[in-house]
């Protein structure tokens, strides 16, 4: 059964995080550091570019955040892989949200840009992920999106045909 909220704070995403939100065995996010958002503003099954479903999230940026003193020293720099994590993640979550069940893998994905970066003096990452497919049958679990992230507002990824699926092993 498909979740009626269609938002989650940061406590929401750890109580996720902990299999607690959608019961063990079933999509999970992962617990920080890899934890890429703090805040998930809207969720459906049926709305976004394509009525197919969509996820809007943000990530709050700080310059203490782990990957800043290690990925570069001297230049620091997000990795975009982090970003990329970041939209599977909910890509998986919506799967979870709604209400199919297993857990969540991400198979690959079409096409990445990464258009510009994400430094220490950025204050914050926008995720939006418009769902083209979801497919729940007997034998398949699966969400394929596209995807994109804004750092304060300017275009930074655009990600094309990403598939997560949930599995029951």
């Amino acid at each position: 059964m498909t979740m009626t909220r269609t938002s989650f704070d940061k406590d929401d995403l750890l109580a996720c995080a902990r299999g607690e939100l959608f019961g063990p065995g079933n999509a999970q996010l992962p617990e920080p550091p890899m934890l890429m958002m703090d805040r998930i503003t809207e969720i459906s099954g049926d709305g976004g570019l394509h009525g197919k479903g969509h996820v809007v999230a943000e990530f709050d940026i700080n310059p203490d955040l782990w990957f800043f003193s290690c990925h570069f020293p001297g230049n620091p720099i997000m990795p975009g892989c982090l970003g990329l994590d970041g939209l599977w993640q909910l890509t998986g979550f919506n799967l979870g949200w709604r209400g199919w069940t297993g857990r969540g893998y991400a198979l690959g994905v079409g096409e990445v840009k990464l258009t510009g970066m994400v430094r220490p003096d950025r204050k914050m990452l926008r995720y939006y992920v418009d769902f083209t497919k979801a497919v729940q049958t007997r034998r398949l679990t699966m969400g394929v999106a596209d995807g994109r992230v804004e750092a304060d507002g300017e275009v930074i990824y655009l990600v094309k045909d990403m598939k997560v699926a949930l599995s029951e092993s």
